[in-house]
């Protein structure tokens, strides 16, 4: 089995990714750690602000690691806001059936009234050197940009609205 972890910068795909290996003690490839190697290698001309350019760099490699583990019939987390919203057209029924996306999103009221808080956990798993640019209103705008796309390719979202504890460990008790 495969898992895909989607969503949102700040909404805690990283941090379910580390629970789920915990507590299934399967491993988990970040995308961020891919990208960082690949931009501090000189690989890429790309930097961490091209998200779309990032995607579409990104996914093939992710891709096909995807299709390994699922070959060799090896369990996998991959977290990441890299992943496009259309994944499926990537995959034959052959893989799909060893595939389980989540993509977590917070709305609009809970980054209102949880946004201290948020910025609070931003470095729980992985320490971010710079987060200036998260601000209430980017925060919102990325959160829509997921809600919207998983939608329009009609995928499910984990909309994080009240209690987001509960709602990760909804998550990894898979």
């Amino acid at each position: 089995m495969v898992i895909l972890i989607a969503g949102a910068s700040h909404t805690g795909k990283t941090l379910l990714a580390q629970r789920l290996l915990e507590k299934h003690h399967i491993p988990y490839l970040s995308i961020d750690h891919l990208k960082m190697g690949l931009i501090r290698s000189g690989n890429t001309t790309l930097t961490p602000e091209n998200d779309r350019e990032l995607t579409a760099y990104l996914w093939p490699i992710v891709r096909e690691m995807v299709k390994t583990a699922i070959e060799n019939r090896q369990d996998m987390i991959v977290e990441g806001c890299y992943i496009p919203f259309d994944w499926r057209r990537d995959f034959g029924e052959r893989y799909l059936s060893e595939i389980r996306y989540l993509c977590l999103a917070f709305t609009d009221a809970y980054i209102d009234a949880h946004f201290d808080e948020i910025l609070a956990h931003a470095s729980d798993i992985e320490t971010r050197l710079d987060d200036s640019d998260c601000t209430r209103d980017a925060l919102k705008a990325d959160n829509r940009l997921f809600i919207e796309g998983c939608r329009r390719c009609g995928e499910e979202v984990t909309l994080i609205d009240a209690d987001y504890a509960q709602s990760i460990a909804r998550l990894a008790a898979l």
